[in-house]
């Protein structure tokens, strides 16, 4: 290879000069480009992606499900942003829980029930684990009855999650899958309960609180947490094999729900249909 320079003087004629450029022993630094890694969302800022596209689905006028839930909060707090910049209008919302109601109060989020809105147009909430069949264990935050409740009256619901939720098989992530129960013999159904699922390693919990109290639900009832070995294999049929024992109340596995699952992880938001 050559160099090609260029000299011009006023006497002579522009004159081509090639002056032979020896790679080899060239004395320039090397330069080099460094990557910059993009950062990385802290997982309370991936919910927060999420929740904002479900947000999006909702339009004023309808009758929404409020759920519970770090993730449903964020949800709560961008329904709250809309309305107080008058982005949306005339929502109603059908909170899950206690404390979701006192957030959309703080928030002047008009709030109703199922008794006078039995027909909610759409839902928005957490889950603990979604396999892929968009199948939930939810209640981790101990609000499983109302939000069942809620969400099946719900003519979408849409679930907001990080990917650290998604599972091959229910129960997959050895975490607590709860059983709200009534307090009167709880301890005879955590027996039965745990007895359930004996061939899946599968550990009864009776849910406590900071104070080593048992947790009470917003219906004054209990909760035993089932944490299995191994994923559950028929969701269904555990379904109703805890649901036919006297005294629990409902179950954590939402089956047949969702319509759609948001999921927010490093490479952006994911939106799985069923």
């Amino acid at each position: 290879m050559a160099s090609l320079s260029l000299h011009h003087t006023p006497t002579n004629p522009l004159i081509l000069h090639r002056t032979p450029l020896n790679l080899r022993t060239q004395t320039h630094k090397p330069f080099s480009v460094r990557s910059q890694a993009a950062p990385v969302l802290s997982q309370d800022e991936l919910k927060k992606l999420a929740a904002d596209k479900a947000v999006e689905s909702v339009k004023s006028g309808m009758i929404l499900g409020l759920g519970t839930g770090s993730t449903a909060a964020f949800v709560v707090d961008k329904l709250g942003q809309l309305l107080s910049t008058g982005q949306l209008s005339n929502i109603i919302g059908i909170p899950t829980s206690k404390r979701t109601q006192e957030q959309a109060a703080s928030l002047n989020i008009p709030l109703s029930t199922l008794d006078s809105h039995p027909h909610i147009d759409l839902a928005i909430d957490g889950a603990d684990e979604v396999d892929p069949n968009l199948d939930l264990v939810k209640g981790r935050g101990g609000a499983l009855l109302r939000e069942k409740m809620v969400e099946a009256a719900s003519s979408s619901f849409i679930v907001v999650a990080d990917d650290s939720k998604l599972v091959s098989g229910l129960g997959g992530s050895g975490l607590a899958m709860p059983v709200e129960v009534v307090q009167f013999c709880w301890k005879y159904n955590l027996v039965r309960l745990q007895g359930l699922f004996k061939e899946l390693g599968c550990e009864a919990k009776l849910r406590v609180d900071g104070s080593e109290k048992p947790y009470v639900t917003d219906n004054g009832n209990y909760i035993v947490d089932l944490y299995f070995q191994n994923p559950i294999k028929d969701g269904f049929g555990a379904g109703k094999e805890i649901s036919a024992l006297e005294g629990v109340v409902e179950h954590g596995l939402f089956l047949g729900m969702a319509t759609s699952v948001i999921i927010a992880g490093k490479t952006g938001v994911e939106i799985m249909n069923k």
